[in-house]
């Protein structure tokens, strides 16, 4: 069935914790200590599949499972299809590896000159800041070193990877991401963000985050004071699906709004989450009324386990055409594949050109209508008329 954006509601509510005190639920800290992580205590809500129950034996060993109460509300228990369900609760399908894919998919490792530090452009670093995220997203491209399940021992050098970004004139832009950098301390951030803006060459400072869609309640004024202090900072938030755009969640983007961040979107393309054109124009749609831009879908990077969320390229590109055109420019996302082995991000584009030659370009607009552009100018004597009527006398040209 069609996703219907019209009858989409903006949800806010406790849901299953009715019960808990609003102080609490509001309470960030609150929301990461009851956070449901083990099968036993999703069956205290909800019936697994015999797949959720396969996938949940094995999480330890791959990656944690871990729920905000917040984002659990939004699963429709009933539904084992609901795409916020199959985000966040584990398969068995993640045990089952293809040839073709990789514990480190996007060569990271190759890249890194120190722990935790990324350096694959010319001019800007990853900065993997903590390995600890709200909630753990089941396809995630750092599953290895992500909630450490994987024994992979990964301590991030804040002060070393500092230093090689001061060592380096030609950084001009620092991204942090992890983990989630939000799980950070204020105090924390605060330092971290204050040393990157005092290295003069660093001209760009980014934040890729999902805790303003697992865990809104992070986003307290405190923090935005921080941001407003070292800004602008920009921030690349994670929202798959529109019932991840919630009322909690759309306040805490105009918390971040305000504070003078700058805000986009990346999206991942999943098989049975975003992958049809109505649900991806329902969530740009969403994103932008939550001064949202979307910015990237990317495909799925090629993680070990994760054949199951794959999408054939020729479906994302088809969701782009349907998008460009028959929505504002502002609401249409620059579909990438993240080439494997670490080869950066590459658009991948309906084809609209038809032939460039030495005097013209044909293409199709979105209606599959053909245009020409003139690549060469044919030169003519201009209309004669007076200045008076803002045309220039034709004896003034050669």
């Amino acid at each position: 069935m069609p996703y219907n954006e019209d009858r989409a509601t903006w949800f806010d509510g406790q849901g299953l914790w009715q019960h808990v005190p609003e102080s609490d639920w509001r309470d960030w800290n609150w929301q990461l200590k009851n956070r449901i992580t083990s099968a036993a205590q999703l069956e205290q809500f909800m019936t697994l599949t015999p797949e959720e129950k396969a996938g949940c034996l094995f999480a330890n060993h791959k990656l944690a499972l871990a729920i905000t109460p917040y984002f659990f509300n939004l699963i429709d228990r009933n539904d084992p299809g609901c795409p916020i369900r199959r985000q966040v609760i584990p398969r068995g399908e993640e045990v089952v590896m293809a040839e073709e894919e990789m514990l480190d998919s996007l060569g990271e490792d190759a890249h890194s000159p120190v722990p935790g530090l990324v350096h694959r452009y010319p001019d800007r670093v990853l900065f993997l800041v903590t390995d600890r995220c709200a909630a753990y997203c089941r396809y995630c491209t750092r599953s290895r070193l992500v909630s450490n399940a994987q024994d992979y021992n990964f301590h991030p050098e804040h002060e070393r990877a500092l230093r090689y970004i001061e060592a380096h004139p030609e950084v001009r832009d620092v991204l942090l991401s992890g983990g989630d950098p939000l799980l950070l301390s204020d105090r924390k951030l605060d330092h971290l963000l204050g040393r990157l803006r005092a290295i003069r060459h660093v001209e760009f400072i980014r934040i890729g985050s999902r805790i303003p869609v697992f865990l809104p309640q992070r986003i307290t004024p405190e923090l935005c004071e921080i941001f407003k202090k070292h800004g602008p900072v920009w921030m690349s938030i994670h929202v798959n699906h529109p019932k991840e755009c919630t009322q909690e969640l759309k306040d805490a983007c105009e918390r971040l709004a305000y504070a003078g961040v700058p805000l986009g979107n990346q999206s991942v393309l999943l098989r049975g989450v975003n992958d049809e054109v109505d649900v991806m124009r329902a969530l740009v749609h969403r994103l932008l009324r939550m001064r949202v831009r979307p910015y990237y879908l990317y495909q799925m990077d090629l993680i070990t386990g994760g054949s199951h969320f794959k999408v054939d390229v020729r479906k994302g590109i088809e969701i782009i055409r349907a998008l460009r055109g028959h929505t504002t420019g502002y609401a249409v996302p620059q579909y990438v594949i993240d080439a494997p082995g670490g080869g950066g991000k590459v658009p991948i584009n309906p084809e609209y050109i038809e032939k460039i030659t030495d005097d013209e370009v044909v293409f199709k607009n979105f209606q599959g209508e053909t245009f020409r552009y003139p690549l060469k100018s044919t030169p003519h004597r201009p209309v004669e008329a007076s200045p008076a009527h803002g045309v220039m006398p034709a004896e003034l040209f050669p």
